[in-house]
């Protein structure tokens, strides 16, 4: 196996279903399989541990499939949930333990009810959800700061991923094996458990996925500004700000976290939901390019070019369902 291991926590709270829990168990176990079996050295390993509240309140783990490991989450899903009051709230220790390993890097996930106790927490605050079309008007109408989009499957925002009816996680589960392992294992996992890869075959570029476990709490909380709204508009000084450091100090810190210059970060943002609204809506390209934060639209279509491979036009046309 791998010499290191990437730790899945699925969060086993009151009348979640128990087939989608072990489904994805199931799932990442077959993903690790098709590592071994294809000699993908330097891959990690997916490790598998399920996570409950104790009589105290404590979150404890309560499976692990490499239990000889310590460490922490870095990806939490929150299954479905088939109980008729699947979007009441949580204990509060459930929201706690959610924002800790947040704010700590971890990605969080949710299946269709799951998104509730996501949004309780307030973690979906200014974000785009998906859940179970029939629970989207309740999450809408309960969180009117959250944009819910029923008619997607899976959303993927970098730091929260939302699927949407009680199937869907054979969608997260994919995209999360496409992020973590990448587009090939995915591919023969899907192939083995004889799941449909649909959502995948329109994204045929790759897709931004970044680095949230890289430990500066201040570049993290800026992070997760950009990821909401924040992004469209957000300046060097306006970051800086929110980090609570100089933008000298800023520059420096944020691209040893991310890799990447604030502004190709923000570029990667706007870009990823740049593709979203050409997918997905009917809005010119000219508007396209205003709701994602440029005001030149000859600029927004360079910079997609650039990162993209092809024109908004060429991309809309190729990958576009709004109109189908």
């Amino acid at each position: 196996m791998s010499e290191r291991c990437l730790e899945i926590g699925l969060l086993l709270y009151p009348g979640v279903q128990l087939a989608a829990v072990y489904g994805l168990g199931d799932l990442f176990g077959v993903a690790n399989r098709r590592v071994v079996e294809q000699n993908r050295h330097g891959l990690p390993t997916l490790r598998i541990s399920h996570w409950q509240a104790d009589e105290s309140g404590r979150l404890r783990r309560v499976y692990d499939s490499q239990p000889q490991d310590a460490g922490t989450p870095q990806v939490v899903i929150l299954p479905p949930c088939l109980d008729g009051d699947a979007e009441q709230p949580l204990a509060a220790c459930y929201h706690d333990w959610l924002r800790h390993l947040h704010g700590t890097g971890a990605t969080l996930a949710s299946v269709c009810a799951g998104a509730f106790p996501l949004a309780d927490a307030g973690l979906l605050d200014g974000r785009t959800v998906t859940t179970h079309w029939a629970l989207a008007a309740e999450l809408a109408a309960r969180f009117p700061r959250v944009q819910v989009l029923p008619e997607r499957m899976v959303i993927d925002d970098g730091d929260l991923i939302t699927a949407g009816g009680l199937m869907a996680w054979t969608d997260l589960g994919l995209a999360l094996v496409t992020r973590l392992l990448g587009p090939t294992i995915a591919a023969e996992t899907a192939r083995f458990l004889v799941v449909d890869l649909n959502r995948e075959s329109q994204r045929h570029f790759s897709s931004f996925a970044p680095s949230f476990d890289h430990g500066d709490a201040a570049v993290l909380a800026v992070q997760h500004w950009l990821q909401g709204d924040a992004g469209a508009e957000a300046s060097l000084a306006s970051m800086a700000a929110r980090a609570g450091l100089g933008e000298r100090t800023f520059l420096r810190r944020f691209r040893a976290a991310t890799g990447l210059k604030p502004t190709e970060y923000c570029q990667q943002l706007r870009v990823t939901k740049a593709r979203e609204l050409l997918e997905f809506t009917r809005q010119s390209i000219d508007q396209v390019a205003w709701q994602v934060g440029y005001r030149d639209s000859g600029a927004f279509r360079k910079v997609f070019a650039r990162l993209v491979g092809v024109s908004p036009g060429d991309y809309r046309r190729r990958f576009g369902t709004a109109a189908r």
